[in-house]
């Protein structure tokens, strides 16, 4: 009974509702019945929102024809005109303004509506003119939009409209004007917009359009301009383009065309602007745009034209602006380029491969404005005439190879603005004649060879912002009344030969906002006057003289980001350098800086770059160093801190490079290290760290360089090292690190520098050591405890330059295969237990190489030849195989020596028997002499000579003190 009781409240009360809202919908709004435009705009007034109250005069109590913005008919009972644009309405386009049946112009234009175009507006056939463009409306455009025949301009742009252009656009065939530019539509140009005969302005910049320029464009004769730059048009541009006569504005820049510039093009004979920059053009400037005597400003630049420059001032009397730059142009200037009668204003040329001396004829264009004919090949001196250019206000020569002086006449060209000679060849002094140039605001002569002082006469430019003059030789000091320049911004003199003091009227530039010293021989102090440089946000005084310590007033300057005081003589404390909070970058490497680091410094919490080594600084590192998470670079080496790293700089998780080195640190290595997943340098070395190397180095994927070396660390080297593909160099020598060498040191594989010396390692030398072909610099395993034999896989390490393998218990051979190690030009295996034969390629080594190693034979130690048992094993198989062959060959002749001997003997027995038939004795005792044991020969002076062949070499004999043949002959 409830349930019905409910359900029936609730019938009536949705019956009522409606009445009441049936009721509302049938009232008339005040100011007028449903069938008035008064009560339509009342309603689309109610949907807007009107900050600037433009819609205040919409009232019931004024006639219609008096609100703000409208036009009515003539009778004044409809809205012909509604133009409410620039009047910062937001809201959406109402749909409800199809009520107003007679309206012909729709203006909401510069405004900040949302939302989608209604398809209503297409019940507008009287709508002449709709102009939405500069809102923020979105969507596609409707179709009901093209229904409207009577639309004479359509200009919707400057919105995010996206989708197709459709070809239902054909249908608007009255139409004058079409403005598309700056929205989201893709696809190709329709080519039913060559049905739109009356169109006279065509805008389709800034969209995503690609395709091709259709060839019907033709069909729209009257078009006067026609821009679609800024899409991704491709192909070549239509030669029948060159029939729309009426052109005035063709404007095709930034899209992907190719091909030739067509030369139908000089068939428009009424084109004022040519525009074709940043496509992909190519061939040659057809010589037929002269014909083009219309023409104000084209522009052909970024593209790939080449060939000489073949349009002319003298044909193209109206030309104003003429860009070529970032082509392939070749050749000169020509000579008939100019005429006295030229309009041109602006001649920009750079970028190409144009070439020879300053183009004379130039100065013939004495309309000329500006002048850019940088990045050129262009030479010889700058003529003295240049003056002539006398409306010049920018002079552009720069990154060419013009030499010689800097003509003073170029303080005769009043009008001068900017001035941009730097990257030549300029010689001689600065002119005096500059300080004439009153207007003068940028002066850049930045890497030429320019030397003496820096004139006086230049603080007379008072309009001056910029002058760099860095990379030349300029001597003497920066000038005294440097103060004048009140509205210098940039003063850039690095690298030059500057002497002495800073100025201290500089402080008096208050608007200087880069002051670059740096690379010079300047002196003295800071003067107090710094005080005054508000503005200056980046200061660079590195490779200098200065000395002293800095000014307190130093810390005034709040705008400060990137210091750098480097390799100076500075003293004192750091903290008057640490009054901004901005600070980016920080460097005072190699001065004298003392005291601890202020905790004060971790207020600039955007700190990037810190580098305070070689100094005397002193303390723990701050605590406040947590703060630092921008930190990239952190360089506190060489200085006398102490403490620990233990939570200081754990949230600085960006570091790239943390350089601790040549300190006074304790502790151990914090394993969170390892969460630092930018860090590419890590450089504990000579502290004193204690502890085993944590495991979670293995994660720091992008390290490059690790050096731990002369601490104390202990334990085992961990095999995660070997995850770090990336590393470079690795140096943990002069530690008390122990165990094997981790093998997984092979996945390390751009190594060019590995150092374990001087620590506790045991075991053998990995064989997968091989595997780190990259390994350049050293090779240092020397004074541990390696045993086993060196791996021959050692040898692949080509571009080795230093192996140091002393002081180990190594035995075994050294490797042939280490003769290929062609680049060694230091090894060391002295004191080890190696023997054999040394490859012939370490001949050119010195003995300390070797020494301590007593059983290792071959040069540069003694020959392996007569050293014993140890160096016949040592002697290769081709060794054995020739001594051998000697063997043989020397048994053979000691034989046929014998027999011979043999035969002699015979005869002479035989002789000697006969003799003695006859009573002869003598010659007996001379037979019998010549065998007589040595012994009894030396008694008398004399030995048996026998011939070398006839005695098989040993190396072991000693000289013999018996007979070769110990047997006395019988007679």
């Amino acid at each position: 009974m409830k349930l019905e009781m409910g359900s029936i409240q609730v019938s009536l009360l949705m019956l009522f509702s409606a009445m009441v809202f049936a009721v509302l919908a049938a009232s008339p709004a005040p100011g007028g019945d449903n069938s008035t435009d008064s009560f339509w705009l009342l309603r689309i007034k109610s949907e807007l929102l009107d900050p600037l109250g433009v819609l205040d005069s919409w009232s019931p109590g004024a006639h219609m024809c008096n609100w703000n913005g409208l036009t009515c008919s003539h009778e004044q009972s409809h809205v012909v005109g509604l133009n409410l644009s620039n009047s910062g309405l937001s809201g959406s386009v109402s749909p409800e303004l199809w009520h107003l049946t007679s309206l012909e112009t729709l203006d909401l234009s510069s405004n900040f509506l949302t939302g989608s175009i209604p398809s209503e507006l297409g019940k507008l056939q009287n709508l002449k003119i709709l102009l939405l463009y500069s809102n923020f409306i979105s969507g596609k455009i409707p179709e009901e939009i093209f229904s409207l025949k009577k639309l004479l301009v359509l200009r919707i742009g400057d919105n995010q409209l996206s989708g197709e252009i459709t070809p239902s656009i054909g249908n608007l065939t009255e139409l004058t004007v079409l403005g598309l530019a700056s929205c989201l539509f893709n696809g190709s140009i329709p080519v039913e917009i060559g049905k739109l005969k009356h169109l006279v302005s065509l805008d389709l910049q800034k969209n995503s359009l690609s395709g091709l320029i259709p060839d019907e464009l033709r069909g729209c004769k009257r078009l006067q301009n026609f821009a679609a730059s800024g899409n991704r048009l491709e192909g070549e541009i239509p030669a029948s383009m060159g029939s729309l006569k009426s052109l005035q504005v063709l404007n095709l820049a930034n899209n992907s065309l190719s091909g030739a510039i067509p030369v139908k093009l000089s068939h428009l004979s009424n084109l004022k602007y040519l525009n074709l920059l940043g496509n992909k053009l190519s061939g040659q400037i057809p010589l037929e745009l002269n014909h083009l005597v219309q023409l104000e400003k084209l522009d052909l630049s970024v593209n790939s034209l080449s060939g000489p420059i073949s349009l002319f001032s003298a044909q193209l009397k109206n030309l104003e602006t003429l860009v070529l730059s970032n082509n392939f142009l070749t050749g000169s200037i020509p000579s008939n380029f100019c005429l006295q009668n030229s309009n041109l204003q602006q001649l920009f040329l750079h970028q190409n491969n144009l070439s020879g001396k300053f183009p004379l004829e130039l100065l013939n264009c004495s309309s000329l404005q500006q002048l850019d004919l940088s990045d050129n090949n262009f030479e010889g001196e700058l003529p003295s005439s240049i003056d002539k250019l006398e409306n010049l206000t920018d002079l552009k020569l720069n990154t060419n190879s013009f030499s010689g002086k800097l003509p003073p006449e170029i303080g005769n060209m009043s009008k001068l603005v900017n001035v941009y000679l730097f990257d030549n060849m300029i010689t001689g002094k600065p002119p005096l004649e500059i300080g004439k140039l009153k207007r003068l605001s940028a002066l850049y002569l930045y890497d030429n060879q320019m030397s003496g002082r820096i004139p006086v006469e230049l603080t007379n430019c008072t309009s001056i912002t910029e002058i760099d003059f860095f990379g030349n030789h300029l001597t003497g000091s920066i000038p005294p009344t440097i103060g004048k320049l009140k509205n210098l911004i940039i003063l850039q003199l690095r690298q030059n030969d500057l002497s002495g003091p800073i100025p201290p009227s500089l402080g008096y530039c208050r608007k200087l906002q880069i002051l670059a010293l740096a690379d010079n021989k300047l002196s003295g102090t800071l003067p107090p006057t710094f005080r005054f440089l508000s503005e200056l946000y980046k200061v660079t005084l590195y490779n200098n003289s200065f000395e002293g310590p800095l000014p307190s007033s130093l810390f005034l300057l709040k705008n400060l980001q990137i210091i750098n005081f480097s390799h100076n003589r500075f003293s004192g404390s750091i903290s008057p350098l640490l009054g901004s909070n901005s600070l980016t970058a920080l460097d005072l490497t190699n001065n004298s800086f003392s005291g601890p680091i202020p905790p004060r410094l971790t207020m600039s919490r955007n700190l990037s770059r810190l580098r305070l080594a070689q100094n005397h600084l002193i303390g723990d590192i701050p605590n406040e160093f947590v703060e630092l998470t921008e930190l990239r670079f952190l360089d506190l080496s060489f200085n006398n801190l102490t403490g620990d790293v233990a939570a200081q700089l754990s949230n600085c998780r960006k570091l790239e490079h943390l350089l601790l080195n040549n300190n006074q640190l304790t502790g151990t290595m914090p394993s969170w290290l390892g969460r630092f997943e930018e860090l590419g340098e890590l450089d504990f070395s000579s502290n004193n760290f204690h502890g085993e190397i944590p495991a979670q180095l293995g994660n720091c994927s992008k390290l490059l360089k690790l050096s731990l070396h002369s601490n104390n660390y202990s334990g085992k080297i961990p095999q995660e090292i070997g995850n770090l593909t990336s590393l470079n160099v690795l140096n943990l020598h002069r530690n008390n690190l122990s165990g094997f060498i981790p093998s997984k040191l092979q996945e390390c594989e751009k190594l060019f520098e590995l150092r374990l010396a001087e620590n506790c390692l045991t075991g053998s030398i990995p064989p997968e050591l091989g595997r780190l072909t990259e390994l350049q610099v050293i090779l240092d395993l020397s004074k541990n405890s390696l045993s086993g034999e060196i791996p021959s896989s050692l040898g692949n390490l080509v571009k080795l330059e230093r192996l140091n393998l002393s002081f180990n218990h190594l035995q075994g051979e050294v490797p042939f295969s280490l003769a290929k190690l062609t680049s060694l030009h230091m090894l060391n295996l002295s004191y080890n237990d190696l023997r054999g034969q040394l490859p012939s390629t370490f001949s050119g080594f010195p003995l300390s190489s070797f020494i301590g190693n007593n059983k290792l034979c071959g040069p540069p130690l003694t020959s392996c030849l007569g050293s014993g048992d140890q160096e016949k094993k040592s002697l290769s198989n081709a060794g054995v195989a020739g001594i051998i062959a000697a063997i043989v060959f020397s048994s053979t002749v000691i034989c046929l020596t014998m027999l011979y001997i043999m035969v002699r003997m015979w005869r002479n027995w035989r002789r000697v028997t006969i003799q003695s038939l006859d009573g002869g004795g003598t010659e007996q005792t001379r037979e019998e002499e010549k065998w007589v044991c040595g012994d009894e020969k030396r008694k008398n002076g004399e030995y048996w000579k026998v011939n070398s062949m006839a005695k098989v070499p040993s190396l072991d004999d000693q000289i013999s003190k018996t007979c070769i043949f110990p047997f006395k002959m019988d007679t």
